[in-house]
């Protein structure tokens, strides 16, 4: 009978330490360097099985380099920052989240060590502290890192396995009744007057209104065009920045009813020439959250609504009053809120329906104003 005690083995080898642990060693299948197992085993049974293990995950693809895994996750997050394509704004909200809720808890930590028993140990901990909505944000971020080390064949496997974690109940948020719009709109600072009216009844956001320019407002046909956002960098500085998508370009149809409101306020308010700006802060300069907040505040108060209403609410209230009678693709148009190509959003305003829906809104303001033709 043949002995095959001496025959080498076909895949690595294993060998006896002096301290009388089993060593095994192997090729690495990508650089062909002789390199360990991570551990060493008590009999030299336990390092052959180790060796069937490894090689078994080479043939299947599934090997992970160990020494991979050692990267701690502060470096790699930095990097995989770096190597993200993001407009300023959304960089430096990112940047902000894993410096203050994940290089906390994982900077120092290798990837490979990171198990999802320490990622809900770590969102439960947070979620004392933070709001769901900051916490939903990081536990996304910290899941698309983690994502990427995977594809980068740093781990096998994403911790991040938390069911629900990554989203939450947003509140339904107050609807203001056309009266009650009129009612903070009578109360606000004059030149704030139609900022309010037009957050309600066009459904534009509040950057959307910041951004807008002279030479954007057609009163000939009624018709605002949003090309642009106004956003706010933490240090303060205010850029435009292009819609993230192309529904975020869009015509959108003015109740005629405001137009008198429009007129008014182009010739009281905005800057100078084609490209002022059609709502200025109170000094004269650009209008920014920080210096319309307060009176935003104090014009709710003064016309008695007692709920929290957000300014943004505004255009919330506004989505609901256009949704009657247009369907959800106007609707969605209107607001900007789907992605089709920006020539839907014109063959909508050629065929009259996005004025329809502003004729719909136009009937209610006569209706709360309580004109003869209403």
């Amino acid at each position: 009978m043949a002995n095959n005690q001496g025959r080498r083995r076909r895949f690595g080898s294993v060998r006896q330490l002096k301290s009388g642990r089993w060593q095994a060693r192997y090729r690495d299948p990508h650089t062909g360097q002789l390199r360990s197992a991570e551990e060493t085993y008590a009999t030299k049974t336990d390092a052959e099985v180790a060796l069937t293990l490894i090689e078994s995950d080479i043939t299947r693809g599934q090997w992970n380099d160990p020494d991979a895994g050692k990267v701690h996750f502060g470096e790699y997050a930095t990097a995989w920052l770096k190597d993200r394509k993001l407009a300023a704004r959304s960089r430096e909200r990112h940047e902000s989240v894993i410096r203050l809720y994940l290089l906390p808890a994982f900077g120092e930590r290798p990837l490979s060590s990171i198990t999802t028993a320490q990622v809900r140990a770590w969102r439960t901990a947070c979620l004392t502290r933070t709001g769901e909505p900051t916490v939903v944000k990081a536990y996304q971020i910290l899941r698309a890192i983690l994502n990427t080390a995977v594809d980068d064949e740093l781990i096998r496997r994403n911790p991040c396995r938390i069911k629900g974690a990554d989203c939450y109940d947003v509140p339904e948020r107050p609807v203001l009744t056309v009266a009650e719009v009129y009612a903070v709109a009578d109360a606000i600072t004059p030149r704030y007057r139609l900022l309010v009216l037009l957050a309600a009844f066009t459904g534009l956001r509040f950057g959307e209104l910041a951004s807008l320019r002279r030479r954007d407002v057609d009163t000939d046909n009624s018709v605002l065009m949003v090309q642009r956002s106004q956003a706010e960098m933490q240090t303060g500085a205010l850029f435009d920045k292009a819609p993230k998508s192309d529904a975020g370009v869009r015509p959108v149809a003015v109740p005629t009813e405001l137009l008198p409101d429009v007129k008014r306020h182009l010739d009281d308010n905005a800057g100078p020439g084609r490209d002022g700006h059609v709502f200025l802060g109170p000094q004269g300069g650009r209008l920014r959250r920080s210096n319309f907040r307060d009176d935003w505040i104090r014009a709710r108060k003064k016309a008695g609504i007692t709920t929290d209403v957000h300014f943004h609410d505004l255009r919330h209230t506004g989505n609901t009053l256009a949704a009657s009678g247009a369907s959800l693709r106007e609707l969605m148009t209107r607001m900007g809120h789907s992605t089709p190509r920006a020539a839907l959003i014109y063959q909508h305003m050629v065929n009259g329906r996005d004025r329809e829906i502003a004729d719909r809104l136009g009937s209610m303001i006569r209706g709360e104003r309580g004109d003869a033709d209403s």
